[in-house]
């Protein structure tokens, strides 16, 4: 592999594995010795309770910067131009440069309006890389295609199956009615009135908005048995059904008033 011998090289990979959900991450950071030899470590770690894929491949990030902080890394940072991180999520890629200085600007939210998932992770991710002292470069590489790829991802599925640490994000999740997956933007917003089923409630703490997962089980709908994303700025609770008005953006689909709980 062609190193540059002033950069700190690091591979990292996320995995999210049902039955129930649990998310690993994997961690390989070379270094060149004093002889010019590559030096590899790879960091195996218990991974989360109910982690989605991309909560950890932004957390293997953060937990990469965090270890070559650690002091026996001290020489090499000392002496490298920077650092780089390849991953093979074009989710933690494409929008590493958003994150660290135009989100926090918007308020964490996008030009449409919706909010940015994963606010309070890629704000860790942003603290981390400014305290780190070496500018941070992230540059996207094809899963599983070289020798390194295909070794952090087998880390990620370990750290996966070892997973005993408390979830990132809180979520409260309820059985499904409706036996079907998630198809984001299957509901159009179209300022309508609708029955619909919660099946799972988060926080966003940083936009100060509900994420929930829903089943539409209006008979009358159009959308009925679709399952989809929307966001409340009123409190529901998953399990529970309510007749709701939706406004009329899709791409920013939320709930305008709960007129009654069922």
């Amino acid at each position: 592999m062609d190193i540059n011998l002033n950069d700190l090289i690091i591979y990292t990979d996320g995995s999210s594995r049902p039955g129930p959900r649990r998310g690993g991450f994997g961690i390989r950071i070379i270094t060149i010795d004093s002889g010019g030899n590559e030096v590899i470590s790879d960091i195996v770690l218990p991974g989360y309770k109910g982690a989605t894929n991309n909560e950890m491949e932004l957390f293997s990030c953060i937990a990469a910067i965090k270890e070559i902080s650690r002091s026996e890394y001290s020489s090499d940072l000392e002496t490298c131009n920077k650092v780089i991180i390849k991953t093979d999520s074009q989710y933690v890629r494409d929008n590493f440069i958003s994150a660290k200085y135009y989100w926090p600007k918007s308020k964490w939210t996008l030009r449409d309006g919706a909010p940015v998932l994963n606010a309070e992770i890629w704000k860790q991710l942003t603290k981390v890389i400014d305290s780190l002292g070496k500018p941070v470069e992230i540059i996207w590489v094809k899963g599983k295609k070289g020798i390194n790829e295909k070794a952090v991802d087998k880390i990620a599925k370990r750290s996966a199956n070892m997973a005993n640490s408390k979830p990132l994000t809180i979520k409260s999740v309820r059985r499904k009615s409706i036996d079907a997956e998630v198809c984001r933007g299957s509901v159009q917003m179209e300022g309508q009135d609708m029955l619909i089923r919660v099946r799972e409630c988060q926080w966003l703490k940083t936009q100060k908005l509900w994420k929930l997962k829903y089943e539409v089980i209006d008979t009358d709908s159009n959308y009925f048995g679709c399952v989809d994303i929307l966001f409340s700025k009123s409190l529901v609770k998953d399990g529970h059904c309510y007749v709701v008005t939706l406004n009329a953006q899709t791409n920013n689909p939320q709930i305008a008033e709960v007129l009654c709980e069922v």
